[in-house]
């Protein structure tokens, strides 16, 4: 049965939209590399919600499932996370990580595309991994989510901490306390769709995304003096 919490992807995803653009025209701006894999990671991150918003309009189906499942479960914070890692750590590790990631991702898809569904598990309004046959698939997105919050949620907190002594630096503090906040919460919400309630995983995602968004515009806008 539908509810108003179903409708909350929508949402998120037109939240998504701007979001992404506003990042492809930062990474136009600089080139960085972390500011692309940012952009990527939120227009993924608008694809998994627009695949909820499906479902919750259309259906439930095969293919926006396994869209879902691709998109959501195993995309939703990774490629996030890998724009904190090259904008953390060297060339050379941001490089080879991201190799073993994406292998990760396109190993873990594979299956995803591959399995047979359980049509007795599904719900018509819903999206839940337990509906996929061979359920060890649902084993790598703990792995990839792990990588996505140590160095997305961890990196942001180091981040944040480094610029706590720096006077000129308060917005950067904030922006990135933002940020691990907003990233933890898709997380709480992924672990509470693998229990059966999806609906707080859509919740999860539309408050993360605008944590996040939050805490981007902190970190991008001019210094702010403690104490001025």
């Amino acid at each position: 049965m539908r509810t108003p919490v179903h409708f909350i992807p929508i949402l998120t995803t037109l939240v998504a939209i701007p979001f992404a653009i506003t990042l492809f025209r930062h990474w136009r701006a600089t080139r960085g590399l972390h500011v692309l894999w940012w952009a990527v990671g939120v227009a993924l991150y608008g694809v998994g919600t627009f695949t909820e918003s499906a479902v919750t309009l259309l259906g439930w189906s095969p293919p926006l499932f396994r869209a879902w499942y691709i998109s959501g479960a195993l995309l939703g914070g990774a490629p996030l996370a890998q724009g904190t890692v090259y904008l953390l750590h060297s060339r050379r590790f941001a490089n080879l990580t991201a190799a073993l990631l994406v292998t990760a991702v396109l190993v873990a898809s594979s299956f995803v595309l591959l399995t047979p569904i359980d049509m007795s598990l599904v719900e018509p309004h819903r999206l839940s991994g337990r509906v996929m046959e061979w359920q060890w698939v649902r084993l790598f997105s703990p792995f990839i989510n792990t990588y996505a919050f140590i160095f997305l949620v961890g990196g942001a907190l180091v981040s944040a901490w480094r610029y706590r002594s720096q006077r000129d630096s308060a917005h950067r503090v904030i922006g990135n306390t933002l940020i691990a906040a907003g990233a933890i919460l898709p997380g709480i919400g992924g672990t509470a769709t693998r229990m059966g309630h999806t609906e707080v995983l859509y919740v999860a995602e539309l408050v993360g995304l605008l944590l996040i968004w939050w805490g981007y515009r902190w970190n991008v806008r001019g210094p702010v003096q403690v104490g001025s």
